[in-house]
C-alpha cells in the first residue's frame, strides 16, 4: 500500500520573508487606505463614517483635476523620451568597442547619484539669473527663460514667437514643468540604458550576419530583427517607467514646491497633492487616503492595458 506524500513545507518557508514584506508593507496599507477613505479621519484620530464624500469631492475639486493633468502631461512625455533616448544610447553603447566598461558607469552614474542632491543642482543649472542652460543659451541667441518660476505651457511660448495664441488647455505642460520632465528622463536614462543593452547583447549575431549576406540595410536590419526581438525588454521598461512616472515627487518636492506645487501650481503632481493634503495643513488623512486609491487604481488600470501589450512581445 503506497503511502500519501507527506506536504513539503520547504519552498514556502523561502518565499515567507518576501511574502510578509509584501503583505505588511503592501497589501495591509491598500486594504486600510480603502477603509481609512470612508471616514472623517486626521492626524488627530478617528471621527465619523462619511460614506463616498471624499470621492464626491474629488469630482468637484480643481485641484485634484488639475495635478492629474500635470500628472498626464509628466507621463506623456517621459515615458516615449525615456524608451527613445535609452534605446538610442543603448545602440551606441552596443557598437563601442574600447572603454565599454568606462561608458556604461558614465551613464550609469545618474541612477545611482541621490535624488536631492541631483534636484538641487538641476534647480541651480535651471536659475533664470545665473543658471547654467540660461548661459549657454545665450551662445545661440535665446533670450534667459524662467524655466521654473514660468506656468505658460512651453507649447503656448512657442507658438506665442510666431504670433499664434494657443489656448491654455492645448498649451502643454509649463515650463516649470518641462524642467521636471528633462530632469526626470535624465535620472532614469542611465537604468533604463543599462536595460536595453543587456536585451540588445542577448540578440544572436547571426541573424546580423544573415541579414548583411542578403543585403538589408542598417535600418532593415533594426526593423525586422532588433526591434522584435528586444520587444520584452522594451515592454519591461515601458511598464516600470510609466509607474515610477506617476509616482514622482522628490524633485517636484525639492525644485518648485512647496508651498503650492510650482508656479500657479503647474507642477503640482498627484502624489504631491496627495501629500500636501495628508500631511501639510489640511491633515486629512481620509481625503489624502482616497486620492491615493484612485491614483492605484489608475495605475492597476494602465498595467493592464499594457498587459494586452504582451500579445506583441517575442519572447
Amino acid at each position: 500500500m503506497n503511502k500519501k506524500k507527506k506536504f513539503d513545507f520547504g519552498p514556502y518557508l523561502y518565499i515567507l520573508p518576501a511574502a510578509v514584506i509584501i503583505f505588511v508593507f503592501r497589501l495591509i496599507p491598500i486594504i486600510l487606505s480603502f477603509i481609512v477613505s470612508f471616514f472623517d479621519w486626521s492626524v488627530t484620530g478617528v471621527g465619523d463614517f462619511i460614506g463616498l464624500q471624499n470621492y464626491q469631492k474629488m469630482l468637484t475639486d480643481a485641484e485634484f483635476w488639475q495635478s492629474l493633468g500635470n500628472t498626464f502631461w509628466l507621463v506623456v512625455f517621459v515615458v516615449p523620451s525615456s524608451l527613445i533616448l535609452s534605446l538610442l544610447f543603448a545602440s551606441l553603447l552596443n557598437n563601442v568597442e574600447k572603454l565599454k566598461g568606462f561608458f556604461r558607469s558614465l551613464y550609469f552614474i545618474p541612477t545611482v547619484t541621490s535624488l536631492v542632491a541631483i534636484s538641487i543642482v538641476w534647480k541651480i543649472m535651471f536659475n533664470q539669473q545665473t543658471g547654467l542652460i540660461n548661459y549657454l543659451l545665450g551662445f545661440i541667441g535665446i533670450e534667459p527663460l524662467g524655466w521654473l518660476a514660468e506656468s505658460r505651457g512651453v507649447f503656448q511660448l512657442m507658438f506665442a514667437k510666431i504670433g499664434v495664441d494657443v489656448p491654455a488647455i492645448l498649451g502643454g505642460p509649463s515650463l516649470a514643468l518641462f524642467s521636471i520632465i528633462i530632469m526626470t528622463v535624465w535620472k532614469g536614462l542611465g537604468y533604463n540604458t543599462i536595460i536595453y543593452l543587456a536585451g540588445l547583447q542577448n540578440i544572436p549575431k547571426v541573424y546580423y550576419e544573415a541579414a548583411d549576406i542578403d543585403g538589408a540595410s542598417k535600418f532593415k536590419q533594426f526593423l525586422k530583427i532588433t526591434w522584435p526581438l528586444i520587444s520584452p525588454t522594451t515592454y519591461y521598461v515601458l511598464m516600470m517607467t510609466t509607474i515610477t512616472t506617476f509616482q514622482v515627487f522628490s524633485q517636484i518636492y525639492l525644485m518648485t514646491g512647496p508651498p503650492i506645487g510650482g508656479p500657479l501650481g503647474t507642477t503640482k503632481v498627484i502624489v504631491y497633492f496627495l501629500y500636501e493634503k495628508g500631511f501639510g495643513e489640511a491633515n486629512d488623512l481620509s481625503y489624502a487616503s482616497a486620492i491615493a486609491l484612485v491614483l492605484f487604481f489608475i495605475i492597476l488600470l494602465l498595467t493592464l492595458l499594457q498587459k494586452k501589450l504582451e500579445k506583441k512581445v517575442h519572447y
